[in-house]
């Protein structure tokens, strides 16, 4: 046990809520999914919940107005609350574009970490394959957040990726030393950089994936 009467997780590791906010197509799912993939890979327990795959399953028929995204955040929440409290990663990639419920998660989870993929509007823009914001733009999607729904960043998260800075995978790497910086995570406070060759099985992993 913790001293905060939580189970470890294997390694040693404490149960902890991941949680990435930030605009659609920021990199939130990317890096995610490179987290959760390096973190199993060093036999921690992880659980990803993807923003995308939670509307289709946890959340399936709430709408976009703010009582329907706060209710899609809350519930995505207690979720990563019950599985922080049994010593899980729980990673939680969703826009969760209102401050004020995010800080109610965090209250209600304790071991948060909240991760803000920092990325100009326009290069959100320019990185969306899917059309979205084009349609957003044109009236043809209501209640888009960026565009024609509010994005309240984080006032003081734990970390912060500018992720039109450096890469996806430089930003996994940064955020896997902060996390042991902070205990979550055993070992050396340093994580060595990703090789040419990591980086690329990487990429093609997320890609078939369809993170990419």
């Amino acid at each position: 046990m913790t001293n905060d009467g939580q189970p470890q997780g294997q390694r040693g590791t404490r149960g902890v809520t991941l949680w990435f906010t930030g605009l659609p197509c920021s990199g939130k799912s990317t890096i995610a999914q490179i987290i959760g993939e390096e973190l199993r890979r060093r036999g921690h327990r992880v659980e990803l919940l993807d923003g995308d795959e939670v509307r289709t399953h946890l959340t399936k028929g709430l709408g976009f107005s703010k009582e329907g995204r706060d209710e899609n955040i809350r519930r995505i929440g207690y979720v990563c609350h019950l599985l922080t409290r049994n010593g899980v990663i729980a990673i939680a990639a969703a826009i969760s574009p209102y401050r004020a419920i995010r800080d109610e998660v965090r209250k209600m989870v304790g071991s948060f970490v909240e991760i803000y993929a920092d990325c100009p509007l326009e290069v959100c823009i320019e990185r969306d394959v899917k059309g979205m914001y084009k349609k957003a733009l044109a009236g043809e999607m209501k209640e888009f957040t960026g565009i024609s729904d509010p994005y309240e960043p984080p006032l003081h998260p734990e970390v912060v990726l500018h992720t039109d800075q450096e890469t996806a995978e430089a930003s996994a790497a940064r955020l896997l030393g902060r996390l042991q910086e902070m205990g979550y995570l055993p070992g050396a406070a340093v994580h060595e950089p990703y090789t040419p060759e990591e980086e690329a099985a990487i990429r093609r992993r997320l890609e078939q994936l369809g993170y990419l």
